[in-house]
């Protein structure tokens, strides 16, 4: 049973990371930013005010964004773990994170920071939004979301290291290279991969 959670910059290949950890440790990845996409082309109402937010390159408000991961969590998958990537993101995520999983006597096993220089993070998002077409990776966009990072997601990591769960890892190599870093960081934690993966 692993419970973590994954950051780093836009572009640092948290997403693809996290789902191969996740996939190791046989339990859901939980991508904000997934479900809100997946909110959007839903086009339900939630979608509409994502839209919104995600094309001027804003974060979704927190209360939207804890309430949707609460319910998530509440899944019968997320019972026995999982990897958040996208959430907490900021100080007050914290603290709505810790008091839901307190309430489940739960708490955080590890917390992995990819750390990726910031010209590497433009340069992938701009190669993915060439490759993908996604219309929120305009430069401006980018920019913009770096900087929230830098503001208000960074300091979420010294409330972590304050605990002591808190990993650094190196996000520049190949994909291969990155994941046996993070498994041998978890695994030097005292977590055990999934006999199933």
């Amino acid at each position: 049973m692993a419970r973590l959670l994954i950051v780093g910059p836009q572009g640092s290949g948290k997403g693809t990371q996290g789902i191969r950890i996740a996939e190791a440790y046989g339990i859901p990845a939980i991508s904000t930013g997934d479900m809100f996409r997946a909110a959007v082309a839903s086009g339900s109402d939630l979608g509409n005010q994502v839209t919104e937010i995600m094309q001027s390159g804003n974060l979704v408000p927190d209360e939207l964004t804890s309430a949707v991961v609460r319910d998530r969590l509440t899944q019968a998958d997320a019972a026995q773990g999982f990897l958040l990537d996208g959430y907490p993101r900021n100080v007050g995520q914290v603290a709505d994170l810790d008091a839901f999983l307190a309430g489940r006597g739960e708490q955080l096993d590890a917390v992995i920071e990819l750390v990726v220089p910031r010209e590497e993070s433009i340069e992938r998002l701009t190669l993915r939004a060439a490759e993908q077409g996604r219309a929120d990776d305009t430069e401006e966009a980018i920019a913009n979301r770096l900087a929230i990072y830098e503001r208000e997601t960074a300091p979420i990591l010294d409330v972590y290291r304050e605990r002591g769960i808190a990993v650094e890892i190196d996000g520049v190599g190949t994909l291969d290279e990155i994941t046996d870093r993070l498994i041998a960081a978890l695994e030097g934690r005292g977590l055990s991969r999934s006999t199933a993966a």
